[in-house]
C-alpha cells in the first residue's frame, strides 16, 4: 500500500502566544475537502475518517466507538459512501459463528488514498500562501 502523505498540514509561528491560550498550541491549517451533489455530501472528512477507523479495526461497531459515534450514524454513513460510488467502499458479512465483519473493498481503500493525496497536494501546493496568512494570525 502506497504511504499516506501527512494528512494535517502545520504552519506555525514562533511568535509567543496571547492570553487565554496555550503556550504550545498555534493556528493549524486543515483542508477538509467535500465532495457534494446538491446538499448531499458524498465524500467528505468524516466519511473518510469511517473508512480507515473501519479499515483499522475490521468493525463497524468499533469503528463507531473509536470515532465516538452511534453505531447507527456510522451505518448510515457507510451506507452513504456505498450508495455514492459505483462500486462500494464498505464490504459486510453478517454474523456467524465468529461474529459478522466489516472490511474494505479496493474501492475504499482507493478512496481513502486518492482523498489524502489530494489533501496533501492542496496543502503543498498553497504552502507559501498559507505561510502568509498564518503570519497575519494573532497567536
Amino acid at each position: 500500500m502506497p504511504s499516506k502523505p501527512a494528512t494535517k498540514s502545520a504552519i506555525k509561528s514562533v511568535k509567543p502566544a496571547r492570553a487565554g491560550r496555550s503556550p504550545l498550541s498555534a493556528p493549524v491549517a486543515r483542508f477538509r475537502m467535500r465532495v457534494t451533489n446538491g446538499a448531499e455530501i458524498m465524500i467528505g472528512p468524516g466519511k473518510i475518517a469511517l473508512l480507515e477507523a473501519i479499515e483499522e479495526t475490521g468493525s463497524i461497531t468499533a469503528a463507531a466507538k473509536h470515532l465516538g459515534m452511534s453505531y447507527r450514524r456510522a451505518w448510515l454513513l457507510m451506507d452513504s459512501i456505498n450508495h455514492s460510488l459505483k462500486q462500494p467502499a464498505v464490504d459486510t458479512a453478517v454474523g456467524g459463528e465468529r461474529g459478522g465483519g466489516t472490511r474494505l473493498t479496493e474501492t475504499g481503500r482507493q478512496v481513502i488514498d486518492l482523498y489524502r493525496r489530494i489533501e496533501g497536494n492542496a496543502a503543498r501546493a498553497t504552502a507559501s500562501e498559507l505561510k502568509v496568512l498564518m503570519g497575519l494570525l494573532a497567536h
